[in-house]
């Protein structure tokens, strides 16, 4: 079925065999998870490693970082997920990655390339472009040359009207309170001539004399066909309450709605780093396309020293009932460890089918594999077989320095002499919480 004429791609059915068919969602479709790719890659040893970086953060006056090594990129969410769960010896359920649902917006068909990333400061006196575009989806968190953010130096309160009778807007100030707190802040926004249309977008960083920094965007709109959506990002450098450690930490949340279907989606993206090489990512999303609603939550945790976590956990539901999902987890250290997962089904009669899995890697190229479905086959081996996991997370500390530039170079105040910082990191200030949302994802149960 073709795309209709807002730029949203309707569901498709997928025919089963034994002829039933079962509606498939491009959202639910389009998932890729780069963090969770289970390449099969040797053992990343960290002894020696080259790209040590060197960050100076305590109470002084400015933070110092040096990086050396070749930065690695992101990849760029362009993978499937293919989710093949075998129901019953009869029946065979495929889902297959497709383009992500966008909600059209009039400009965002014509905008440059440069425009995509949010041009930087306008000059004074001139309107900002219009950003009526809601976000895409499965995108994770931007870097921050990406979103442009550029903050002018004084007071500043404009407003204007465009040659088609769009309005505009643009504010920006600074506050200032205790222990050095400073927030430099721009506010910016517009709306077409007839109020269909609107957008609101704020730029701010922040700072402290205990050498905590922030940076972030918030940006919000609506399009003439009811589209509306909401995101914001972070980016945090401080220093950590325990270790001492100099941390940053990146989080993004987006959210979109039709304006003329039951669809929308809603993600939470989050990323944090030390010194040391100690790295937490993960991520919640759900998503809805009429009576279809989906689920997906995942994580990464390495400890710095060769222990990694990773688990993902995906489900589906339709309102006839039918429902199903795939998770999956693993532990290593030294190429010790074990992997297990469940994939599973329910029809909407409740009638269940299960497979579980399990291996367990005892270091010395043996693996003891096992597992049972509902079908009654079951296996219990052990085979000979090298042990492939990520001992490193594909982009770590040296690059998220690298890509942080803006976040590292804003400049607290000047300490008065004498005057110490209150190291309460409990009390270190943050960004304000975010709006709450027209349609709060539902407190959905995990997989069955």
């Amino acid at each position: 079925m073709a795309a209709n004429s807002r730029g949203l791609t309707p569901f498709s059915l997928v025919r089963l065999r034994g002829g039933v068919d079962a509606a498939v969602s491009p959202l639910h479709r389009n998932a890729s998870f780069p963090e969770l790719r289970r390449k099969k890659r040797r053992l990343l040893l960290i002894g020696g490693d080259c790209r040590r970086v060197v960050v100076k953060c305590c109470c002084s006056d400015s933070l110092v970082c040096r990086s050396s090594g070749a930065r690695k990129s992101v990849d760029n969410c362009s993978e499937e997920w293919r989710f093949d769960s075998t129901i019953s010896p009869n029946y065979r359920v495929r889902i297959q990655a497709s383009p992500a649902m966008s909600f059209a917006s009039s400009q965002s068909r014509f905008v440059t390339k440069q425009d995509k990333f949010f041009p930087r400061c306008t000059p004074r006196n001139s309107g900002p472009q219009s950003r009526d575009s809601p976000p895409k989806r499965d995108t994770g968190i931007a870097n921050e040359k990406d979103w442009g953010i550029c903050l002018f130096t004084e007071n500043d309160n404009e407003s204007g009207t465009n040659e088609d009778g769009s309005t505009w807007y643009r504010e920006s100030g600074e506050d200032l309170g205790e222990n050095g707190f400073r927030c430099r802040w721009t506010i910016m926004g517009g709306q077409s001539h007839d109020g269909t249309s609107e957008w609101k977008e704020t730029w701010w960083e922040k700072s402290d004399w205990t050498g905590y920094k922030e940076l972030g965007v918030e940006k919000s709109g609506r399009n003439a066909e009811g589209d509306s959506w909401w995101e914001t990002w972070r980016e945090v450098l401080h220093q950590d309450e325990w270790s001492n450690l100099a941390r940053i930490e990146r989080s993004a949340q987006k959210q979109a709605k039709s304006g003329t279907e039951n669809a929308g989606w809603y993600e939470n993206w989050w990323e944090k780093y030390d010194a040391k090489g100690w790295t937490e990512k993960g991520a919640h999303k759900y998503g809805r396309l009429n009576e279809q609603s989906w689920w997906e939550k995942w994580g990464e945790h390495y400890d710095g020293r060769g222990s990694v976590l990773k688990w993902t956990d995906k489900w589906a539901e339709t309102e006839l009932g039918t429902k199903w999902g795939d998770k999956w987890e693993e532990k290593f250290f030294a190429a010790i460890g074990s992997r297990q997962g469940e994939t599973w089904h329910v029809s909407p009669s409740a009638e269940r089918w299960s497979r579980t899995w399990g291996e367990e890697h005892f270091g010395n190229g043996k693996v003891h594999k096992y597992g049972k479905s509902t079908t009654g086959e079951s296996w219990d081996i052990v085979v000979d077989e090298e042990t492939y996991y990520e001992a490193e997370p594909h982009y770590g500390w040296a690059d998220v320095v690298g890509d942080s530039t803006q976040l590292l170079s804003i400049q607290p105040r000047d300490r008065p002499p004498g005057v110490y910082p209150n190291l309460d990191f409990g009390s270190s200030p943050q960004s304000p919480p975010p709006p709450s949302p027209e349609d709060e994802p539902p407190d959905a149960q995990s997989s069955q």
